[in-house]
């Protein structure tokens, strides 16, 4: 007779190996669910929060192959049959004749998602850079050529970009560090030629929830050898750089994306946001008044303070 037992122990390795596995994919679909929700509430929220959308406009979606444009391309796509609003999508992407660059990709791709696209060429970048030189600067100055009046030609009324608040940060820093200036990258902003409205959807977007929904939504990502490759780049550095300080201390990149939203102009040097030179005493509270001999005690800390009872101490007790 067989001992029922012997039997039930001998198949618990395997039960409790696919119980285990069932629920690790359980796991896995709950944070894939998630992680969409977030970042279609962020887009949708950078969209309301700076009016980058309105009713009837077409928006041309800048599609470089990264998992950047991919996903700002996807998650627009689905809000689009949810908005309030109706607009339309048409990608575009500026084929620069890399050495190997798969020119079906895309073109495959967009037509597996029914989207309007068009395919720019241009092939000069690498002709007017020495060799070993970055081609950030030519290439970029080309590329926003190229694109506004690509966007004319199509009757674009919006230029979507796929910076991300990882990008946006990086922007501030590079600026700080390298031009003396306290400027960012805009989630909105009106093109040097006055002609084109460019926006930034991803605005709100951390880079690793990016990274994770190009890896789920299996985007085929094409490298490129021109620009984001080059490790001399000071914006590879200072991304580099904010990722460690993240490692050590989680939050400090949305406090500083936060910190964009809360300028405080009293408190910086700028004469022409702040008339500092004809300020004076009123003799009344003010609100945005400086502590002027104390540190701020939301300083260092990580988060703002609640008040705390002081005690005086004599020497003598």
């Amino acid at each position: 007779m067989v001992n029922p037992m012997t039997t039930t122990d001998t198949l618990t390795p395997e039960l409790d190996a696919a119980a285990a596995a069932k629920q690790a994919e359980k796991k896995a679909a709950l944070e894939i669910n998630k992680l969409s929700k977030r970042l279609h509430r962020q887009v949708g929220q950078a969209i309301g929060d700076f009016n980058m959308i309105e009713d009837g406009d077409k928006v041309m979606v800048c599609l470089s192959g990264g998992k950047d444009s991919y996903a700002l391309l996807d998650i627009l796509i689905n809000l689009k049959q949810r908005a309030p609003i109706k607009f339309d999508i048409v990608a575009v992407n500026l084929d620069q004749k890399q050495p190997g660059f798969p020119a079906d990709v895309l073109p495959s791709y967009l037509k597996s998602r029914g989207v309007d696209f068009h395919i720019e060429t241009y092939a000069i970048v690498k002709r007017l850079i020495p060799e070993g030189k970055t081609t950030c600067s030519l290439c970029s100055r080309l590329r926003r050529g190229i694109l506004y009046r690509v966007a004319g030609e199509l009757g674009a009324t919006k230029i979507a970009l796929g910076h991300h608040r990882d990008d946006i940060v990086v922007t501030l820093l590079l600026n700080m560090f390298f031009g003396s200036r306290m400027k960012g990258m805009p989630p909105k902003l009106v093109s040097d030629d006055g002609k084109n409205v460019v926006i930034r959807p991803l605005a709100y977007v951390a880079e690793e929830d990016l990274v994770r929904w190009a890896a789920h939504r299996e985007f085929p990502i094409i490298p490129c050898n021109l620009c984001g490759s080059q490790e001399n780049l000071q914006r590879v550095q200072v991304k580099a750089m904010i990722r460690e300080w993240e490692k050590k201390y989680p939050g400090r990149v949305d406090n500083m994306f936060t910190a964009m939203s809360n300028i405080v102009t009293s408190h910086m040097m700028d004469r022409e946001l702040f008339p500092f030179q004809t300020i004076k005493a009123t003799g009344a509270p003010m609100p945005d008044g400086d502590i002027a001999f104390d540190e701020d005690e939301a300083c260092g800390s990580g988060a703002p303070t609640a008040p705390s009872v002081i005690k005086l101490h004599r020497n003598d007790e």
